[in-house]
């Protein structure tokens, strides 16, 4: 179902809900995502990561969680309130790094053998998520993998200009050439996507 057009969400809209509430979505306390965060480690189909980047930071949850499989992570988020709050929750953890920065304005420059987007997609317009596929796969070494995890109900109702699955479905789109598949997983509210850069093929 082809919904409105609306604008990506920006800065000014994280800022304004996480001044009000310092974990808006009860990352810390809520059931639900601690079980999608025990799946979102399950999904990972390697012991360690050389360097990872997760685009999503917001209070470091799941950035904790992530920096034991990964020797090197870089997390970012466009919300300098909330990432103020992951840095304290990460302090102690020697290979986590924080920038702020909104995808896809800007991107690292780095390369990555993992990348997390987990709770962001549906926050960009079809312009930006293409304009997103597109650096991701760029800075994605040949056999790094991406992990997608995503909310999937969707109400009109929300700010949001996509949902979870239309996220989802525009990476499954992708040719087969520069993404391979590797596990799918629905639950009753997010769905989870995890993928495989493929090398380029030589002229």
């Amino acid at each position: 179902m082809d919904l409105p057009l609306k604008q990506t969400l920006t800065p000014d809209y994280f800022d304004a809900l996480y001044s009000l509430d310092p974990d808006p979505w009860k990352f810390e306390t809520s059931e639900y995502e601690a079980q999608k965060y025990a799946a979102t480690l399950a999904a990972l189909s390697k012991h360690q990561y050389r360097s990872a980047l997760e685009i999503g930071t917001s209070i470091g949850v799941l950035t904790e969680m992530l920096a034991a499989p990964c020797t090197s992570l870089l997390s970012i988020d466009v919300c300098e309130i909330a990432q103020q709050q992951a840095i304290a929750r990460c302090r102690s953890l020697s290979n986590v790094r924080f920038q702020l920065m909104g995808v896809p304005d800007a991107y690292p420059s780095e390369q990555f053998d993992l990348t997390v987007l987990s709770e962001v997609g549906y926050y960009w317009c079809r312009e930006d998520l293409e304009k997103a596929q597109q650096l991701i796969l760029q800075h994605l070494e040949p056999g790094g993998h991406l992990l997608l995890v995503h909310w999937t109900p969707y109400d009109d109702d929300y700010h949001n200009p996509l949902s979870g699955d239309q996220v989802h479905d525009s990476f499954l789109a992708l040719p087969t050439s520069q993404l391979k598949h590797l596990k799918g997983d629905r639950a009753e509210k997010y769905r989870l996507d995890l993928f495989e850069r493929m090398p380029e093929k030589s002229v």
